[in-house]
C-alpha cells in the first residue's frame, strides 16, 4: 500500500505542475509499470481512486463454514480410520483442508521421524 500512496502523491504533484518528473520516472521510483501509472492518473482525474483493495476484510467465498468444520471433527472422532482414508471417504474437501482442521483441534498424533 505504501508504494501506491507514494505513486498517487507523485502523480498529484505532476498534475499540479509541482514536479518535472515523467510518468516513466514515477514508474521507476515506485516499481509499477508505466501503464499502471497512467491508469492511476486517470482514476485520480475522475476521482475514483481507492488506496485500499476492494476485497479486504471480507471472508473468502470458498472458506469452510463453522457448521461443516464441526461436522468433520465429530465424524473423525467417531471413525477409527487414518486421515488419508478419512479424506477419501469425506471427499468434499481437500486433504490439506481436513488435515489443518484436525490438527488445530489436536486430533492428530504427532509422529517422530
Amino acid at each position: 500500500m505504501e508504494k501506491k500512496k507514494e505513486a498517487v502523491l507523485l502523480i498529484k504533484k505532476k498534475l499540479d505542475g509541482k514536479t518535472f518528473m515523467t510518468y516513466k520516472d514515477i514508474a521507476g521510483i515506485t516499481g509499477y509499470h508505466p501503464k499502471y501509472i497512467l491508469r492511476l492518473k486517470k482514476e485520480i482525474k475522475e476521482g475514483t481512486i481507492s488506496i485500499e483493495h476492494g476485497n479486504s476484510n471480507r471472508r473468502p467465498v470458498n472458506a469452510i463454514s463453522e457448521e461443516e468444520r464441526k461436522y468433520i471433527i465429530s465424524l473423525y472422532k467417531r471413525s477409527n480410520a487414518s486421515i488419508k482414508k478419512f479424506c477419501n471417504f469425506y471427499g468434499k474437501r481437500s486433504y490439506s483442508c481436513i488435515y489443518n482442521i484436525l490438527k488445530k483441534e489436536g486430533l492428530l498424533k504427532e509422529t517422530k521421524q
